[in-house]
């Protein structure tokens, strides 16, 4: 485990961050986006298992907020462009920090969002993008499961359980759980924005996503031509856990494309 200090707007926040894989420095590096509740921790080892398996260097974060890395001030509430600062402004300073060019990104759900924002923004910046159960907009599931998750948190043992993931619990939880909450965020989409992604891209779903329907991955598709999906019978909102292996395979095939 390592951390990074990088500037965010006028604040210098501490990023924790973890290089996994078995792959030389000069090989490709793959960036993981933990979702909304996530962290270096939380991704346990898939990221190295993907990695070894693709040939790649793998670089896993948690946000500031989570995991190790700066907590959220207490009295600091995000914004509906939270997706867009992290995408826009943290992603960039952490990458610049530790010297990573033109790599792939694997977002889950949140992070998947990031992703696809990022890839939007600097569309030369990239070799592509994997994203798992992202968001393109705000659908009445996700705001239904996510107030169920917020009634978990204040009444069952959910906080305690990931308040082994993260130094500051609440800071982690408050931050995401609020802003989805939010009546401002429910306007929130990136559909017109994804256009402007040129990098290839594979947008990956299950079939039981408690927090989206499938409209979110075949958007990205009409909007961006170059997407590859995969739709995954047997599986929720985490596709790296639930299909663990079908989805290594298919990333790894993904990435070999790409190259040739």
């Amino acid at each position: 485990m390592a951390f990074a200090s990088i500037a965010v707007g006028d604040a210098l926040v501490r990023i924790e961050y973890e290089w996994v894989g078995p792959a030389a420095p000069q090989a490709p590096t793959m960036v993981f986006l933990h979702e909304g509740l996530g962290s270096v921790a939380m991704w346990r080892d898939f990221p190295a298992r993907l990695c070894a398996a693709a040939g790649l260097r793998g670089l896993v974060y948690s946000r500031p907020g989570y995991g190790r890395s700066t907590p959220r001030p207490a009295q600091q509430r995000w914004q509906p462009d939270f997706m867009h600062r992290q995408a826009r402004e943290v992603l960039p300073a952490l990458l610049q920090a530790l010297d990573v060019r033109q790599p792939w990104l694997f977002g889950h759900s949140d992070g998947g969002s990031i992703a696809l924002l990022f890839a939007a923004a600097f569309p030369t910046g990239l070799s592509g993008a994997i994203v798992l159960a992202p968001h393109i907009m705000v659908e009445e599931v996700s705001v239904r499961s996510i107030a169920q998750v917020r009634e978990a948190y204040l009444h069952t043992d959910l906080k305690q359980r990931l308040a082994r993931h993260h130094d500051d619990v609440d800071s982690a939880f408050w931050g995401w759980n609020d802003i989805w909450l939010d009546p401002a965020f429910r306007d929130w989409a990136i559909e017109e924005e994804i256009a402007a992604i040129r990098c290839p891209v594979l947008a990956i779903q299950g079939l039981d996503d408690e927090y989206g329907t499938l409209e979110q991955i075949r958007g990205i598709a009409r909007r961006v031509p170059q997407t590859r999906l995969l739709e995954l019978s047997e599986c929720g909102h985490s596709p790296h856990r639930d299909r663990a292996e079908v989805v290594i395979a298919a990333v790894t095939r993904f990435v070999a494309d790409a190259a040739v």
